[in-house]
């Protein structure tokens, strides 16, 4: 498994126009995350411009179908993203696991 991170660009009217789509889109995210290919994902917090996420997969290529059968994606709310492979060096489980406790949709 390789750990890949996406950078999600959200259209500018994205935040007004995701309602039709977002019980979908929190669906597959949450069965992804139950499934252990989404580990952490999330808009910015300062402006609802974009997004991260961090997928572990196969490929690219498994990340990128993920990305490109997503609602938002097809309804244009994700209109460019970018996905980068990762090597995470370090990680402070104490740190991870409040980020999990504040998580909204947990």
């Amino acid at each position: 498994m390789k750990t890949f991170v996406a950078l999600m660009d959200f259209a500018p009217d994205a935040h007004e126009k995701r309602g039709p789509h977002r019980e979908e889109h929190l669906r597959r995210f949450k069965a992804c995350r139950d499934a252990g290919m989404i580990v952490i994902a999330g808009p910015w917090a300062e402006a609802y411009d974009g997004a991260l996420i961090i997928f572990r997969a196969e490929s690219r290529e498994e990340v990128e179908q993920f990305i490109l059968e997503d609602p938002y994606t097809k309804a244009g709310l994700w209109p460019s993203y970018t996905v980068r492979e990762w090597n995470p060096m370090t990680v402070s489980s104490a740190a991870f696991e409040e980020i999990a406790k504040a998580a909204v949709l947990v």
